[in-house]
């Protein structure tokens, strides 16, 4: 375990998959680009989850189909061709149709990300089984630090070519520059986590050969398990901050004047926060304190909202996002790990699909949070995001650390 030819191709990975899709972040360009193309906050909502959340359909099938896979890199490098092809469409279609047939547009950016994200169901589960193969728990974490802070990096550069293309080409063919260019880089760290050394796994359980069976099997282990389901409870509220991170950069639209340059301005900050609390995170998880990680990245997005509440200023809203960027990390990194130390070996991708999704439902709190924006306004929108995150917060309090 714990190869270094392991370590840097995971961090490759982060990196350059996060230059690709940091080209549709959920929180600048991508409600931007469903707004030119005359999406309402509901569409915008409904497109964000889509993106995030769209793995959540195929998770506990992809643990079914992989209860006896002794190696799951073949599977995953599947997944990776096709996550590739569907990106690459996306910008292609905006470039064939974007112009004169919007609504075509918005379907082929729908479809595209629902494919996208869809795949991300299977692919999700190999990749986690992977890393818990390849790492050891301490590790684990410090290496997915790593990942994650050049995974900011990528971003800050993806950031500043986005506000290139944004200012040096006409909507909607910036858009679609965008997402081919993207598509060609995400697929260099494809290729370099596609090449792991991953062991052969031989501990496995009695093989359930119903779908049904399995899920019934999965869902007793919410039953009996009162840790995961603390886990559960706490990472699915914690994603509470999607209900406005959406629609953020809609009341910073209203409030100050954004162009292709602040814009640009704060995806960069955005990816600073992650990079910088990286550097935290990774030291509190070789240490194992994955439960003080998950407390204070759920307080960071309290912190965040609240002054979402009273913003008029650029600096106010780079200040948001910079926290919702270090938050964001900082729960990953917890609930990923939290939840490979607490699942038996043999039971890992069980574990692993069950809280993956029932957590993932909250990747859609951003459709929740485009109903309330339409009908009661950003301070109902913010005053909901905040009641939730305040439950996350106190319910993190009971998480346990289990470290080697």
């Amino acid at each position: 375990m714990d190869k270094f030819s392991n370590h840097i191709k995971n961090i490759l990975h982060g990196f350059f998959l996060s230059v690709g899709t940091t080209i549709a972040e959920p929180a600048t360009i991508l409600p931007l680009m469903i707004n030119y193309f005359g999406g309402s906050s509901v569409l915008i909502g409904f497109f964000s989850g889509l993106l995030r959340g769209g793995a959540v359909l195929m998770q506990l099938f992809a643990a079914y189909k992989a209860q006896h896979y002794a190696r799951m890199l073949p599977y995953l490098r599947r997944v990776f061709a096709f996550r590739f092809l569907s990106w690459f469409m996306i910008g292609v279609a905006i470039l064939l149709f974007g112009k004169s047939h919007p609504t075509l547009t918005l379907w082929c950016i729908g479809i595209g990300l629902f494919l996208f994200s869809f795949s991300a169901g299977f692919g999700a589960i190999y990749f986690r089984e992977i890393v818990a193969k390849i790492f050891s728990h301490r590790f684990r974490g410090k290496t997915m630090a790593w990942r994650q802070f050049f995974s900011g990096l990528g971003a800050l550069i993806s950031g500043a070519v986005a506000a290139w293309v944004l200012e040096r080409f006409e909507a909607p063919y910036d858009f679609g520059y965008l997402f081919i260019l993207s598509a060609l880089l995400m697929g260099i760290g494809l290729l370099a986590f596609a090449t792991v050394d991953e062991p052969v796994k031989t501990r496995f359980e009695t093989k359930i050969e119903s779908f049904t069976g399995f899920l019934r099997h999965a869902f007793s282990l919410v039953k009996v398990d009162r840790q995961l389901q603390v886990q559960i409870v706490t990472f699915l509220l914690a994603y509470g901050y999607l209900i406005a991170m959406p629609f953020v950069i809609l009341d910073a639209k209203e409030t100050i004047h954004l162009g292709g340059k602040e814009v640009g301005i704060l995806i960069t900050v955005q990816m600073v926060g992650a990079m910088i609390s990286n550097v935290l995170w990774g030291r509190l998880g070789s240490l194992g304190r994955y439960r003080f990680i998950a407390t204070f990245s759920i307080f960071l997005k309290l912190v965040a909202v609240g002054l979402a509440f009273f913003a008029d200023t650029l600096i106010a809203y780079g200040i948001i996002f910079f926290l919702f960027g270090a938050a964001g990390d900082g729960s990953r990194i917890a609930s990923s790990n939290l939840i490979l130390i607490l699942a038996p070996e043999a039971k890992r991708p069980l574990y692993v699909a069950v809280q993956m999704n029932i957590v993932s439902l909250g990747m859609f709190f951003s459709i929740l949070g485009g109903f309330l924006l339409h009908f009661g306004g950003y301070t109902l929108l913010y005053g909901v995001t905040a009641l939730t995150l305040l439950i996350a917060f106190t319910t993190s309090f009971r998480l346990k650390d289990q470290t080697d």
